[in-house]
């Protein structure tokens, strides 16, 4: 017998790796000594930091894949395996140096693979990481077939003096919503129950919601990367927390990085949402707390700066191309109260 009649094509998978070489080659940084080919890959730290503190993340893309399979739609999905470790670090004030994958499946389709990492280098060039390994497997009769699953790993630095980790925060602070893409990576288990109880066509539009898109190509829209406008900011304004929102939607992330004496407080009406929000809560009968806790509705990373920076940062913020604006202020938190208040 041999690997290929056993379910293992060790052609197929040189022949991605010969693909994705292009690709690759375009995210690579100054730091990188040795990228795609080898055992491990190798890069030096940038040396314009005295005091390099490592930031690490690693989050995959969940049950989104699942409208990929059923769209046949694979050129984005990589931008959202790349976003969701990206943004987790920036949160610390990392600036994301490289990124690597995880590409599992029952048997190698190499157009497929080669779009999805061809999603994962566009997803680190716009966070400026560079694409120095991964990892290609085939399970068969192990893993389900026309499927895949995918994981990704973020290594980022930060000065050790300029980390952040929310100490400074203070009741009175400001929140600073800058605007979602659309869910996002998050809560697409409910997402598939509401287009199936609703009977929803994904290659149709929704009339007023998706505009000239379809309902799957408005829910396939790649995840936001916020770390080259944030950096940009940094440079300029003194962020004292920030939060990624992603699994728990506003309710359960936004807390998260000040203590436990403190609350976030948000008002919903300071922001648009976006109508796929609309659709999903009315299609699935969804209550607002529901929404609040498991979608990001419409703000996909969160700030908090001092009251009297928080004009500026927007400005600055508004001209770096993101959409931003004042969402809520950080309040002191009473005994048994929620770390999050969305109204």
């Amino acid at each position: 017998m041999s690997y290929l009649e056993a379910g293992v094509d060790i052609d197929a998978g040189d022949r991605l790796v010969e693909n994705i070489k292009p690709y690759a080659k375009r995210t690579l940084r100054p730091e990188v000594l040795a990228g795609i080919g080898g055992f491990g890959a190798l890069i030096e730290l940038p040396k314009r930091f005295r005091e390099p503190v490592l930031v690490a993340g690693t989050d995959g893309v969940g049950t989104k894949l699942k409208l990929a399979f059923a769209l046949g739609k694979h050129d984005t999905i990589g931008i959202d395996l790349v976003a969701m470790s990206v943004n987790d670090i920036l949160v610390q004030g990392a600036e994301p140096l490289f990124f690597l994958d995880y590409y599992v499946c029952e048997r190698l389709d190499v157009d497929v693979a080669t779009e999805v990492i061809k999603g994962i280098a566009r997803g680190c060039e716009i966070a400026g990481c560079a694409l120095i390994g991964g990892e290609t497997a085939e399970h068969p009769r192990a893993f389900t077939p026309g499927e895949y699953d995918l994981a990704g790993f973020a290594v980022g630095v930060v000065e050790k003096s300029k980390a952040i980790d929310g100490a400074t925060i203070a009741a009175g602070d400001v929140l600073i919503g800058l605007a979602s893409s659309g869910p996002h990576s998050n809560g697409f288990s409910l997402i598939r129950s509401i287009v199936e109880s609703a009977g929803a066509d994904l290659k149709r539009a929704v009339e007023g919601v998706t505009g000239t898109a379809t309902l799957g190509e408005a829910l396939l829209a790649p995840t936001r990367i916020y770390v080259k406008p944030i950096l940009a900011l940094l440079a300029q304004t003194e962020i004292r927390g920030m939060a990624h929102i992603t699994g728990g939607g506003l309710t359960e992330n936004t807390h998260r990085m000040f203590g436990s004496g403190l609350a976030a407080h948000i008002d919903s009406s300071r922001w648009t949402r976006p109508p796929i929000f609309d659709w999903l809560q009315r299609a699935g009968n969804v209550s607002s707390d529901e929404m609040h806790r498991v979608f990001n509705c419409g703000i996909g990373l969160v700030l908090v700066v001092d009251r009297d920076a928080a004009q500026t940062a927007i400005d600055r913020l508004v001209a770096l191309g993101e959409s931003a604006c004042v969402i809520g202020t950080v309040e002191p938190r009473k005994s048994g109260a929620p770390g999050t208040v969305v109204v």
